[in-house]
């Protein structure tokens, strides 16, 4: 009797065993690092013309989710497949102007208020490296990649001396914007830099007919939340 309850007991151990392993190895096959992210970033033109300046803080924000495609055996190196929304607030002495059905562009110090303001739907699709596991969200990554962006939203707001010129679906500005990004750091704040390739209007000139081909770059921080 003692050996059958001996040898019942190991039997059971042994299923448990087993099951924890399968569990673990079924966990271990799934594991992903899918993620919401969110940045804020300073929105510094390149490209300037002359006399051109920004003013206070020209801020940049973008919410989204990241879809994880591991490549690698151990997890560490992924593909990532992207969809979220960018915010733009660009203060500088960029007046823009309607002349009856012309939108004209001047650089001057004459404001009292002077921004505009970009809505975004981007498409980031990057290679990702992270020493993660599936047990531990505090890792060293390095995530690289190119980003499209629609815009579908955008108003320029001048104010001087109690006048107010609000231009909004401004024709001029470019659609589509791509570019490359970088980010990198250490779990939950990470440090993250975009380049804009192409320049935020097409074909616009300054009153003086010297072209407008400002492009945008970001640097900031990019936060990532399983």
């Amino acid at each position: 009797m003692k050996s059958f309850f001996t040898l019942t007991t190991l039997f059971f151990c042994s299923i448990i065993f087993a099951q924890d392993a399968t569990v673990n190895a079924v966990s271990d096959s799934l594991y992903r690092e899918d993620q919401f992210y969110a940045s804020l970033n300073y929105n510094l033109l390149q490209n300037k013309p002359a006399g051109y300046n920004q003013y206070s803080f020209s801020t940049g924000l973008s919410l989204g989710f990241i879809r994880d495609f591991p490549i690698s055996k151990n997890k560490h190196w992924a593909l990532g497949l992207g969809l979220g929304y960018s915010y733009n607030n660009i203060k500088h002495n960029l007046i823009i102007q309607e002349d009856l059905s012309d939108v004209t562009y001047n650089v001057n110090g004459n404001y009292d208020k002077n921004k505009l303001v970009l809505h975004y739907v981007e498409f980031p699709l990057e290679i990702r490296w992270r020493n993660s596991t599936p047990e531990s969200h505090k890792f060293w990554r390095v995530y690289t990649g190119f980003k499209v962006s629609y815009l579908f939203g955008n108003k320029s707001v001048y104010k001087f001396e109690g006048n107010e010129d609000l231009i909004r679906d401004n024709s001029d500005l470019n659609k589509i914007q791509y570019g490359p990004y970088l980010s990198w750091g250490y779990n939950t704040i990470n440090f993250y830099a975009y380049y804009g390739l192409n320049p935020l209007f097409k074909d616009a000139k300054l009153s003086n007919g010297e072209d407008l081909n400002l492009n945008n770059f970001n640097v900031g921080f990019i936060f990532y939340i399983l």
